[in-house]
């Protein structure tokens, strides 16, 4: 079989972020099938265009054996306001669909996984242009996700951006989306059959994400040794409301001395959040740069406890965290910021504690309790590790997917 992936914001090699798309394709090819990405080439957390791509339309890399990644154009306005972004999103709608037909092999089945909605373009584009089924993806619920939390003001570009998610659903052959709350949500308040639809979630890659000694390289690096160390992993921007970690640290950095709460990712508002941190002397609190993927286990795995935080919005009750798989992968207690589907992950698997969103005292209450209760930690790390393994290994999802996609496929060739 032969899979078409349209998909912004694959990861290159050696990138920070959600992997759970190479981890996908590296598995269906080892099956024995083809598959084609269709990827910009601007990172979604840094906004940045690596310099092999500048002045190119179209970049033809092999991933792995059986693998092929297209990097399609995209502009690099990306990062400077939100309407760089939109005119980005379009570039590689116009980019990846040209592509998809004109460099591209001809597939037997498309998937698009969104945000940004625009890849909905280029899936019915290149679905009618070749005949063949098409799943759309939803891994965030858009565009409600971007109106509720300020980012999307725009009336015209909101009415546009619905329009666009009706698109989606209405030629998509088959919709997948990553949370209960997400599927619920598309029945009941976007009417879509149920039967259309499945829920196949994110998981966590257990081939890389295992876990390993506190007391490893990365803490002797970071200095990190004989202290109680707070993480968080993922993108500094708007929705992630990073900087409540940084009300923490403040709230506790006197009485307890020996916290330090180290924040690891790149994005938009990390720039603002290093130079609050110096304004407040927040001596505390260790900025790490986005490290590759293969690379993460090990700051994981040299914290004590891994938080999951969100702005506090209605719209984040409905999302799965990629980062909480990886810290049950690696049998890390969890203090989850988040209210809704997500909090109620942890608090099935026994993984950690719910500490209400943008509540300093919440969450410094909930590290201080794990920090004093070493055994009961060890407890809850545990049984993450065992839920992770048992329910959301990335391997068994991507058997399931591919369950899909071969339905389809037979369905479409008994059609014709």
């Amino acid at each position: 079989m032969r899979i078409l992936v349209i998909h912004q914001y694959f990861l290159g090699k050696g990138d920070a972020g959600g992997s759970r798309w190479n981890q996908f394709a590296k598995y269906w090819a080892a099956a024995g099938h083809k598959v084609t990405i269709l990827a910009g080439m601007v990172h979604y957390a840094t906004g940045a265009k690596p310099p092999e791509y500048k002045g190119k339309f179209v970049v033809r890399e092999n991933e792995q054996p059986g693998v092929t990644v297209y990097r399609c154009h995209v502009s690099e306005a990306y990062n400077r306001s939100f309407l760089g972004r939109f005119w980005a999103y379009l570039c590689f709608a116009f980019s990846s669909t040209w592509a998809g037909i004109a460099r591209a092999p001809r597939p037997d089945v498309i998937i698009a996984t969104s945000p940004p909605l625009t890849v909905a373009i280029t899936m019915w584009l290149l679905s009618v242009f070749y005949g063949i089924p098409a799943i759309f993806e939803v891994r965030d619920l858009w565009p409600e996700s971007a109106v509720d939390t300020g980012v999307l003001t725009s009336k015209p570009i909101i009415w546009m951006s619905y329009r666009l998610e009706e698109l989606a659903y209405r030629r998509a052959s088959w919709i997948n989306v990553l949370t209960p709350a997400f599927e619920q949500a598309l029945i009941k308040k976007k009417r879509i059959p149920p039967e259309r639809i499945s829920m196949i979630p994110n998981g966590a890659d257990l081939d890389i994400m295992k876990p390993g000694p506190k007391d490893n390289e990365v803490r002797r690096r970071l200095g990190l040794e004989g202290k109680f160390v707070v993480s968080y992993f993922g993108a500094h921007g708007r929705a992630n409301r990073v900087g409540q970690l940084l009300d923490v640290a403040e709230r506790i950095k006197d009485s307890h001395p020996d916290v330090r709460i180290m924040l690891v990712g790149d994005g938009m508002e990390k720039p603002m959040l290093v130079e609050d941190a110096k304004r407040r002397g927040l001596d505390n609190v260790i900025f790490v740069d986005a490290v590759p993927k293969e690379q993460v286990a090990d700051y994981i795995n040299a914290s004590d406890v891994c938080t999951a935080v969100l702005m506090k919005n209605d719209t984040f009750k409905t999302v799965y965290p990629n980062k909480v798989f990886d810290y049950m992968a690696c049998k890390r207690p969890i203090i989850i910021a988040i209210d809704g589907v997500a909090r109620k992950l942890v608090e099935d698997a026994g993984a950690g504690l719910y500490a209400e969103p943008e509540n300093t005292e919440s969450i410094a209450s909930a590290i201080l309790k794990i920090k004093d209760a070493p055994e009961w930690a060890e407890k809850m790390a545990g049984a993450g590790f065992r839920y992770v393994g048992s329910r959301y290994n990335r391997r068994n999802l991507a058997d399931r997917y591919l369950a899909v996609l071969e339905t389809l496929v037979k369905k479409e060739s008994l059609r014709t």
